[in-house]
């Protein structure tokens, strides 16, 4: 049988004349703006203002702080209380244990739980003055609030946290495992054994162990939201021993998930991009302080408020009832 050639359909030979026509245009906008970039230099990036009012961008101001940082030393305040939000009712009768309570994220999550009608406890270290405002903030929202200070690396420590939390609350319905330590390193063999020790034990071993000590008094419809990062996800050249715990909270999340699905128990993860918390500047130094949060997607770091409802979400049997073993990424960008 003799091959017939193909008629062809519609007009190629055009479409591909437009479609180098369109690259053209490209190109030309394209080396234009290049030129212009080179000669006005490098453009600064603009930060991104997204929300219901007007976060801080950078530059911040230079500061410092000594381990394990204190909030009411930062300049300027972190923002906790999302003035916007309006609570619901979705964790209504619901106790919750945060720890790393006294600051930072988990301030805003406990100030957010009980604006949803939670009682709520939380943990801290010796940040005793950060840690009464935080049971301030709580208890004006019209809930009850208990402050214990305890080192989640000690397995005794949080079996005793959670006797407290029962002893007084009658239950426990939440968990969020929040506390960490983190401490740049220029090169791996600049990590000590102790600095690597104490980033193990408390990033994930005080998530496994706080867990542990919480599961036996939780029932269905109770739920363990863990903190992890986006450095557990993209990594952090600087932040290796931070990076592979966070990579661990994931994996653990999804792991417990499985485990306690027919019990009834969601587990989730939340992992935030830069946020401004004590954690920074009790960590890097003031120049690099300063710059803070300038290269995530949206041009500048997070405030505690604009994470905490993605905690209440998953959270919430109301909301969430379906959401199990989830990394849900709040990091202004796909990037962070």
């Amino acid at each position: 049988m003799a091959t017939r050639k193909a008629t062809p359909s519609g007009r190629p030979k055009q479409a591909a004349a437009k479609q180098r026509g369109i690259q053209a245009t490209v190109d030309r906008r394209n080396a234009r703006k290049a030129a212009a970039k080179k000669t006005s230099g490098k453009a600064k990036k603009q930060p991104v203002q997204a929300g219901t009012r007007r976060q801080p961008e950078n530059p911040l101001p230079r500061q410092r702080q000594r381990k394990p940082g204190h909030e009411h030393k930062l300049d300027p305040q972190p923002r906790f209380l999302a003035p916007d939000y309006v609570g619901s009712g979705k964790l209504d009768g619901m106790v919750a244990l945060v720890t790393g309570g006294d600051s930072g994220i988990g301030r805003a999550v406990a100030v957010l739980f009980a604006r949803e009608g939670a009682d709520v406890a939380i943990t801290y270290l010796s940040e005793d003055r950060d840690a009464a405002d935080t049971r301030r903030h709580v208890e004006a929202e019209g809930a009850r609030c208990i402050a214990v200070a305890a080192d989640v690396k000690d397995p005794e420590a949080c079996d005793a946290v959670v006797r407290e939390v029962v002893d007084t609350f009658g239950r426990l319905d939440v968990l969020v495992n929040n506390a960490a330590f983190q401490m740049h390193a220029q090169a791996l063999e600049d990590i000590t054994d102790e600095h690597l020790q104490e980033t193990l034990q408390t990033n994930i071993a005080g998530y496994i162990q706080m867990a542990r000590a919480a599961l036996p008094h939780m029932g269905k419809g109770g739920s363990i939201i863990n903190n992890g990062s986006e450095t557990a996800l993209f990594g952090s050249k600087h932040l290796l021993d931070y990076s592979a715990t966070k990579g661990a909270i994931h994996a653990f999340t999804k792991s417990l998930a499985s485990n306690l699905l027919d019990r009834g128990i969601r587990v989730n993860a939340v992992a935030p991009g830069p946020v401004w918390t004590p954690l920074n500047p009790s960590d890097q130094t003031a120049d690099k302080v300063a710059k803070f949060g300038q290269d995530s997607d949206m041009g500048r770091p997070a405030q505690p408020e604009e994470i905490s409802p993605a905690f209440v979400f998953l959270a919430s049997p109301v909301m969430a009832s379906y959401v199990n073993g989830v990394i849900l990424p709040v990091m202004g960008g796909p990037r962070g």
